[in-house]
């Protein structure tokens, strides 16, 4: 999104502090009520349902905000922080929201427009068009209040499952705002405590925002307000058209980072892990867009996988600290966040829930983030695996279209990684929504295990290092050239037969022809080697084009590089980039296509240890059968 900063004066904001003030006081609303179902028939488990009908009617009920926030603690007259808080951010909301509104009316020609009307009832079209901008400026300002509730509500407790959505009315930009408040104000209503008022005023907010998202295409002229980026500092608040940002709270990051020279083996991961590391800090703010976006090769989404203690959680704690270095070095909010088994619930669709709130989080185009989702196989379920759980299910779908589905937009500012042991459990399609394989495989060498051994024992003894020069193998530009000319043929035994084919019958490739040929033997071989695959193997080798090396200096001072215009930006980085060459395309296409036979061998394997234990299984069973018919002790 490519806007200017719309400003919004504190006297702009002011002039309707009178009303947000009676708003939270006491205005009457028109509703339908709570439409709960009739009243229990005794001893039946049934219900009474009249046979006339009352959707059509409605009531006039009394909203007074600051009274049901007080009944919260009605042992005490005086309001506590939380309950004050709430009440404040009410009334702040709707004071910013109306000034939204009359940006949102000089902008467009709903200003003109009640000028004429004031003077002389408009007719004809302009009356049409007034109406439309008037309905127009009451949804935004609902969407300004709903957002700043959002954002600036904290709670920690599990969000409330049972609010009911507010009935909207967009006649003028204060109904809008009172059927906001209304909602808010039931939602509340019977609050235990200060905790359970919250998460159910968050909760609120969260509802409200979906039910507007739903509505929107029913407004015209909204393009203004599509395009306005309003920042209130004094607030923390930030509103970028109808993009929802997540809540401001953010919690120090506590992990134990790991330095690069602390990674043993893992080489082409760990080279992969500084380039993104740097490749974030390109983001523009501004523009809110990654040059390496632009220019190919940004890593959005990747999956890291390998046998237990190879390192994955060591790679996590390595990319996390060097981009919180570098966030720190300009000024950067860096958001971290794991998704884990944890946040898998047992209430239908609060973990699909729970799943889009921290894609939310980290997709957040305010700050740099990195998500990571630790053991897939176990958080997201294959779509075929009847035995998982429907949250499992849930997550599954959520993260499908979080990583490339048909609302997926990648800025740049974000990477998601996702690690396991056992990356054949994960289901194909989400799998191959990774963007890149990370093969986290540990130590290799002699020199890999004496550097380990060194590096974890510390130097709490005397004994001698011997005939070795320590980390001379971790050198990352040798040992990642060393590991690339490795993939130059295919590491897999399925993927060897195809290549060995490829070479008996063509010789080495050459042109594009001949790439596209070897990709077309491999499908033959391995059904899922689609096009997304082939897309992925594309946008690997992009990566490798734009494999340059980011000099150092420009992370050090916020000026040199990450302070920079976009267009600076990509000047810089267009100046280092290179054309990719066949070995490139060789290497990474084995690489890609190697994980793909790794997988399914290993689900072979997994399928044949299965009937071969059962065979045994059986045979044991029928050894005891005629044992125990032997005995006389069979009366089957």
């Amino acid at each position: 999104m490519d806007v200017g900063l719309t400003t919004i004066e504190e006297k702009d904001i002011a002039k309707h502090l009178a009303v947000a003030q009676a708003m939270v006081t006491r205005f009457v609303s028109l509703d339908s009520g709570d439409a709960k179902p009739g009243t229990e028939i005794a001893g039946t488990g049934r219900r009474f349902v009249p046979t006339v009908s009352t959707g059509g009617l409605r009531k006039t009920r009394e909203v007074e905000l600051a009274k049901t926030i007080q009944s919260v603690r009605l042992d005490d007259q005086m309001l506590s922080i939380a309950q004050h808080t709430l009440l404040y951010r009410a009334r702040r909301g709707v004071a910013i929201a109306l000034a939204v509104a009359d940006v949102f009316g000089r902008q467009s020609d709903l200003e003109s427009l009640m000028a004429r009307n004031a003077s002389a009832p408009l007719q004809g079209e302009d009356a049409s068009h007034f109406k439309r901008l008037l309905s127009a400026a009451s949804y935004v300002a609902a969407f300004a209040l709903s957002a700043h509730l959002a954002q600036l509500i904290e709670s920690d407790s599990e969000p409330a499952n049972d609010i009911l959505a507010p009935e909207f009315a967009f006649d003028t930009a204060q109904d809008a705002l009172k059927s906001v408040i209304g909602g808010l104000d039931r939602a509340i209503s019977g609050a235990s405590d200060e905790q359970v008022m919250l998460s159910r005023a968050k909760a609120f907010s969260a509802l409200a925002i979906d039910g507007l998202l739903q509505r929107k295409g029913r407004f015209d002229g909204l393009g203004s307000f599509e395009d306005m980026h309003l920042r209130l500092d004094s607030d923390d608040f930030t509103l970028d058209g109808f993009d929802v940002a997540p809540s401001k709270k953010r919690t120090p990051l506590v992990m134990t980072f790991k330095k690069p020279n602390e990674v043993v083996g893992n080489h082409i991961a760990k080279f992969q892990a500084l380039k993104l590391s740097k490749m974030l800090m390109a983001y523009d703010f501004d523009r809110q867009l990654n040059p390496f976006v632009e220019l190919g090769g940004f890593l959005f989404t990747f999956i890291g996988d390998g046998a237990p203690g190879t390192g994955k959680t060591t790679l996590i704690q390595m990319i996390a600290g060097l981009v919180n270095d570098y966030c720190q070095v300009a000024g950067y909010t860096f958001h971290y966040e794991n998704f884990g088994v944890d946040q898998i619930s047992s209430y239908q669709g609060k973990s699909g829930q729970n799943c889009k709130q921290f894609v939310t989080n980290v997709l957040n185009p305010r700050v740099i983030g990195f998500g990571t989702i630790d053991d897939i196989d176990q958080v997201a379920a294959k779509r075929s695996d009847d035995r998982a759980s429907s949250g499992q299910h849930e997550i599954t779908g959520v993260l499908m279209e979080a990583f490339s589905g048909a609302s997926t937009v990648v800025r740049g500012n974000c990477s998601f990684g996702m690690f396991s042991n056992y990356p054949e459990n994960v289901d194909d399609a989400l799998r191959q929504r990774a963007g890149a394989r990370w093969l986290v495989n540990g130590p290799q060498t002699r020199d890999d295990y004496i550097d380990i051994f060194a590096l974890l024992a510390g130097k709490n003894h005397e004994i001698p290092l011997g005939d070795h020069k320590l980390f001379e193998a971790q050198q990352i530009e040798r040992a990642v050239e060393t590991a690339y000319d490795e993939l130059s043929k295919p590491q897999e035994d399925g993927l060897r037969a195809v290549y060995d084919r490829f070479i008996k019958e063509n010789g080495e490739p050459e042109t594009l022809s001949d790439v596209g040929t070897y990709l077309h033997m491999i499908k033959e071989r391995e059904p899922r080697f689609t096009g997304r695959a082939i897309k992925n193997v594309t946008d690997a080798i992009k990566m490798r084009a734009m494999d340059v090396e980011l000099p150092d200096e420009w992370f050090e001072k916020p000026e040199s590089f990450m302070h920079r215009s976009y267009d600076d930006k990509k000047a810089m980085i267009e100046e280092l980039r290179k054309p990719f060459t066949m070995e490139m395309v060789l290497q990474e296409t084995n690489r890609y296509a190697d994980s793909e036979f790794r997988y399914a061998d290993k689900s072979d394997d997994a399928a044949v240890d299965k009937m071969v234990r059962d065979a045994r299984l059986r045979e044991r069973a029928v050894r005891e059968v005629e044992a125990l018919k032997a005995k006389g002790q069979w009366d089957a």
